[in-house]
């Protein structure tokens, strides 16, 4: 077979999604990433499809179902004009610089344009980069479809995130505390760079790539960094600002939802802002301020409570990383300082319009700081107490909400302190607007664990029913009311580890 052959085969052997792929990672060069192709798994299949993302991405859902979708997503079929690479950086992890990391597992295809802007595309779980350490390069089915519901859930309540298009899976073995089967998520998102990426350049003290990347970031997501007066014009300062805002308002709608993310390191922070990286995260069930989701976080570094505390201590790392493009140390905290401003700030809004409160009084911090002592002296479940105050303030009875407590001439109490507070004009706003802002559904771990066992068997209908009720969680779901109940008590029992 000549050369010319070969070639002309060898283009037959892609799948041509009609995409216009761009590459504005890619084009900073080699030292930010290895191009390499993903590692073919065996006998691929179709586990679940993100209609709505798909459709968003100009791409056919049915297309990503068939057979050679499930190739192409799998990374087993070259995608025509993708330019598959696998990007460098370091981190903090559990506290403890780990030195370089990377890309150990994920390979990125490129990006897309969209009428929301370019979104990139990632195979996490096709195999094995120059970045996989002592790891084996794959993802397992268990984690790969809580990753899938996971980061949908957050979307559907608003929360910024990345996304996921579709799981693929495969029976080929993969080890973990027990053997599983590979599977195969895409993710999609703006960028994939972390607070870790700027680590990397910096710890390194190449400043010349750590000055390429930051300008890269400030370029396509920052623009107006470039034109404040603030920091004296210092556009690196001024994106460590925007890091720290869009940082300090993430965590504040995770706190207000009962979200734990269960692994905050700085390779897991998102420079935009993004919910990213869905290992050990869990939605609280009974309200525990101090709870850890996390089994292998030994010292509970990242508990519920100390969810805010970590991501301005990232923050500070990736301070710290900037500062030889910002020069001065007092501009980078200056510029770190806003964190403790945002924070705060959009709490409050946060709790207030869980409370339905339209406006803020000083006195609302203590109506919201009573309500959780209050839920974590009884351990009442975060989600359905406020979904049932909700209801009351639209015109149920109190009995659902006081049946929650066992304190109830406490409870008793701060209702009339509230009610009052609300006033009776305001009750049907205050109604709807709880009822657009307090969820009836969260992603449960027993949700995702019963759908992950008929998965094992390969059922995928639980996947999908699933999905279609966290992407809408403040709509009522008739014929769902079960997914908005108590936990089981065998719920309580589930590990989620680092392990995936």
């Amino acid at each position: 077979m000549d050369r010319m052959t070969e070639t002309a085969e060898a283009a037959a052997a892609q799948m041509d999604l009609g995409l216009p792929w761009q590459h504005g990672f890619a084009a900073l060069g080699s030292a930010f990433h290895t191009e390499l192709r993903p590692t073919p798994l065996p006998a691929p299949y179709p586990v679940c499809v993100n209609r709505a993302l798909a459709a968003e991405l100009g791409l056919d859902a049915d297309l990503l179902a068939s057979r050679e979708g499930v190739e192409a997503f799998t990374g087993n079929l070259p995608i025509d004009g993708a330019r598959p690479l696998a990007s460098v950086y370091s981190g903090h992890q559990f506290g403890v610089w780990a030195g370089q990391l990377g890309d150990g597992r994920a390979i990125l295809l490129g990006e897309v344009p969209t009428p929301a802007g370019p979104q990139e595309l990632q195979l996490k779980g096709s195999g094995l980069t120059p970045y996989s350490r002592m790891g084996d390069g794959r993802a397992v089915l268990r984690s790969s479809i809580r990753e899938f519901l996971g980061s949908e859930a957050m979307w559907g309540l608003g929360i910024p995130t990345t996304r996921a298009l579709c799981v693929t899976g495969s029976d080929a073995p993969v080890r973990r505390e027990e053997v599983e089967t590979a599977a195969v998520v895409t993710r999609v998102s703006p960028t994939f760079v972390r607070f870790g990426h700027f680590e990397h350049f910096s710890a390194r003290e190449q400043y010349g790539e750590l000055a390429k990347l930051a300008d890269y970031v400030i370029d396509r997501f920052y623009p107006g960094c470039r034109a404040t007066a603030k920091f004296a014009g210092n556009a690196h300062a001024a994106l460590l600002e925007q890091v720290s805002e869009r940082t300090a308002a993430m965590v504040a709608q995770w706190q207000a939802v009962g979200f734990c993310h269960g692994v905050m390191n700085t390779d897991n922070m998102s420079i935009l802002g993004l919910t990213i990286d869905y290992g050990p995260f869990q939605f609280l069930d009974a309200f525990d301020p101090g709870h850890i989701c996390n089994h292998s976080d030994e010292q509970g570094r990242y508990a519920y409570n100390k969810q805010p505390n970590v991501a301005y201590w990232n923050l500070f790392c990736l301070g710290q990383a900037l500062l030889p493009l910002i020069g001065d140390q007092e501009l980078a905290l200056a510029a770190l300082e806003s964190y403790k401003t945002v924070f705060p700030r959009e709490l409050e809004a946060r709790m207030g319009a869980k409370l339905g409160l339209a406006d803020a009084r000083p006195e609302d911090r203590e109506l919201v700081e009573a309500i959780l002592k209050l839920l974590a002296k009884d351990r009442v479940d975060y989600t359905i107490f406020w979904r049932r105050l909700s209801r009351h303030v639209a015109g149920e009875p109190a009995d659902t909400v006081r049946d929650l407590f066992l304190q109830r001439e406490e409870l008793d109490a701060w209702l009339a302190r509230y009610l009052q507070r609300l006033g009776t004009n305001g009750r049907d706003a205050a109604g709807e607007l709880m009822l657009r802002t307090n969820p009836k559904y969260v992603l449960r771990n027993h949700l995702g664990e019963l759908a992950i066992r008929q998965a094992k068997l390969k059922d995928y209908s639980a996947v999908q029913d699933l999905l279609a009720v966290v992407q809408a969680p403040f709509e009522e779901h008739p014929g769902h009311d079960d997914k908005a109940g108590f936990p089981p008590d065998w719920a309580s029992h589930i590990e989620i580890s680092c392990s995936s």
